[in-house]
């Protein structure tokens, strides 16, 4: 599991780390508000630990760019403002739980276990091999397409992507899916690959991919296919 460890504190961004690897977590560090929200851009988490007092731009802000993008990625507060109407802002804000500070390394641990154990998994297993949408077919068990007759083959990633977006018909699939699902966790494309991705499956089944009928863009949030 990915965690992304927004905290401006050295010592206590180590501490974290440490014992966050020692549970088999890999951990990305981000010391201040600019750097996360990069990080959050172009990368894809299964958690994000959030301090509220940062260098450049405040945890909140951060909160709600990560909720605009439509994210759905658990996270956890961590701040030293200890009222209950910090608490309160924050779970309003998008947080999925809030933990004061000093904490306990272990209670930090379970809540993260307890967050991550209630996401359901995603799956784009359901699309049948063959699909066709309008003057288009694709084949993915062959990696092969038509296009008005004409057949061409497609690249694994391009078969892949597609497959998750037409599994995900009419929906807005973000970027942060697009990065877990197709590219993996291990290696990660610049947000221009996945651009490329998406303008090469217009170049194949789009019959005006400047004005594309299918493989919609979401300005700053993802992709979205329908049929007609």
């Amino acid at each position: 599991m990915r965690v992304l460890l927004v905290e401006d504190e050295p010592s206590l961004r180590k501490v974290v780390k440490l014992n966050l690897e020692l549970e088999k977590y890999e951990v990305i560090e981000a010391e201040d508000g600019l750097i996360a929200k990069e990080k959050l851009d172009n990368e894809y988490f299964d958690l994000v630990i959030l301090d509220l007092m940062l260098p450049h731009i405040n945890g909140l802000d951060i909160l709600e760019f990560l909720r605009l993008k439509k994210s759905d990625t658990p996270v956890i507060i961590t701040s030293a403002k200890d009222t209950s109407t910090d608490r309160i802002k924050g779970l309003k804000s998008g947080a999925d739980d809030y933990l004061t500070k000093p904490f306990e390394i272990e209670e930090l641990l379970l809540r993260i276990q307890n967050l991550l154990s209630r996401r359901p998994d995603t799956n784009i297993e359901s699309t049948p091999d063959k699909y066709s949408f309008g003057v288009n077919t694709v084949d993915f068990s062959t990696f092969s397409g038509t296009h008005k007759g004409e057949s061409f083959i497609l690249k694994r990633k391009e078969v892949q992507l597609l497959k998750l977006l037409i599994n995900k018909k009419n929906e807005v699939v973000s970027r942060q899916d697009i990065l877990k699902l197709v590219w993996g966790y291990d290696v990660f494309p610049s947000t221009r690959t996945i651009d490329n991705f998406i303008a090469s499956l217009r170049k194949h089944f789009e019959e005006d991919p400047r004005h594309p009928k299918h493989i919609h863009s979401i300005r700053g949030v993802g992709y979205r296919f329908t049929e007609e």
